[in-house]
């Protein structure tokens, strides 16, 4: 991995991906509830009462959950196999290709990471669909690391895979609440509206670091 003093930190869902990183969920819980014959508060009750793992801080457990998922709610293999699939579309979205050729133009003026909370198997999906792998010198999901943003150790486990200080870091995500745990470390970012402005606030950011 390249050592820079200078870095750009992304986030995937809403910033990379274009993908409404709230609502989605809501829309396929919704439908798996009506898909299973329950209505709304059953299902929530139901899978909160089946002790899946938390594959968004542990890795390695996808098919534990998604076995466990289907049974409790009774679908069959094949409803299990096409609620796989639906998550994956709706989770992965569409690439944010403006941005991503963005930041892949950055390379020699800073280095350029990823910190997403994710879901085990993100890293193979938004590969096979992104190839982010090509752009980012490296990519912190929280399945991995066991900690979501905007616990300290998400920021830390980044900040550790890039070799870099706070100071030295800019991060773009598109929650609040994210960027203020980003600040309690003393890394600066923008919450991320819209690509043009996230530039603009990463260039501002590049030429009082850099002077260039």
């Amino acid at each position: 991995m390249t050592r820079n003093k200078t870095w750009i930190l992304f986030d995937i869902g809403g910033v990379l991906e274009l993908v409404d990183d709230g609502p989605w969920q809501e829309e396929l819980k919704n439908r798996w509830a009506a898909r299973a014959d329950l209505t709304r508060p059953e299902y929530d009750e139901r899978l909160a009462a089946a002790g899946l793992p938390r594959i968004d801080i542990e890795q390695g457990r996808a098919a534990e959950y998604w076995d466990g998922f289907a049974r409790t709610l009774g679908f069959t293999p094949a409803q299990q196999e096409v609620a796989l699939a639906e998550m994956w579309d709706a989770y992965c979205g569409e690439a944010n290709t403006a941005l991503i050729d963005y930041a892949r133009g950055l390379r020699g003026r800073a280095g350029v990471a990823i910190l997403s909370n994710s879901a085990d198997g993100a890293r193979e999906e938004e590969e096979r669909r992104h190839r982010f792998s090509a752009v980012f010198d490296s990519i912190c999901y929280s399945h991995e690391i066991g900690a979501n943003k905007p616990d300290p150790e998400a920021y830390t486990a980044a900040l550790t895979a890039m070799g870099a200080d706070p100071a030295d870091v800019f991060f773009i995500d598109d929650r609040r609440q994210q960027i203020d745990g980003a600040a309690r470390m003393g890394i600066r970012g923008i919450v991320h509206v819209d690509n043009a402005t996230t530039i603009a606030a990463i260039e501002d950011f590049l030429t009082a670091a850099t002077g260039s």
